[in-house]
C-alpha cells in the first residue's frame, strides 16, 4: 500500500482510495472479529505490528500527495522542476520507508505468533512506534530547520533547461 501511495501519488484520488480501502479493511474485519466476542484476539494479533505499518503507509501517502500538489501548484517553479523535486525527496522517503516496513514485517513475522504474552507483544510494538515517531521529529525536525528538502544536492541534479519567468 505505501509503494501504490508513492506510485499514485501524481494522481491525487487514488492515494485517498488507497487509505480508504486500507481502513474499510480493517475495520471489517475487527467487527466481524469483535462481533464474534474476539475483539481481544484482532488486537492482540494486530496491534504489535499494526502502529508501526500504517504510521508508514500514512507516511508514503503524504509523500504522495506532495507529487500531486507539485503538479496542482508548482508555485514559482516549472511543473517540471516541481515533479522533479518532489519525486527525488518521494524516493528518498520510500527508501526510508523500506526500512520503517522491513521492520514491521519482522514484528509480523516472529513478534506477533510468538509465545509472549499480549502485553509483551503488544509493547514492541509500541516501542517501534515511539522510536520511529522520536526520529521523525526529532531528527526530522532538525533536518527541517538546516533547510534540507529531501532533494538530492543541486551540484548532482544535472541541467536545467531554461524557462521564462
Amino acid at each position: 500500500m505505501a509503494a501504490q501511495c508513492i506510485a499514485f501519488g501524481v494522481l491525487g484520488l487514488p492515494v485517498l482510495y488507497v487509505l480508504f480501502q486500507n481502513a474499510a479493511n480493517v475495520g471489517l474485519v475487527g467487527g466481524l472479529m469483535a462481533s464474534q466476542g474476539r475483539a481481544d484476539l484482532f488486537f492482540g494479533l494486530i496491534l504489535p505490528h499494526g502502529l508501526l505499518e500504517p504510521t508508514a503507509v500514512f507516511v508514503a501517502a503524504g509523500a504522495g500527495l506532495r507529487l500531486f500538489w507539485a503538479w496542482v501548484d508548482p508555485g514559482p517553479r516549472t511543473r517540471a522542476q516541481a515533479l522533479g523535486e518532489e519525486g527525488r525527496a518521494a524516493a528518498g522517503i520510500a527508501l526510508g520507508l523500506v526500512v520503517v516496513l522491513a521492520l514491521s514485517g519482522a514484528i509480523e513475522a516472529f513478534v506477533t505468533p510468538s509465545p509472549l504474552p499480549t502485553w509483551a507483544r503488544i509493547g514492541i510494538g509500541v516501542l517501534a512506534e515511539a522510536a520511529f515517531l522520536t526520529y521523525v521529529f526529532t531528527l526530522g525536525r532538525w533536518a527541517v530547520a538546516r533547510g534540507e528538502t529531501g532533494d538530492v544536492e543541486a551540484d548532482v541534479r544535472g541541467d536545467v533547461l531554461p524557462t521564462r519567468g
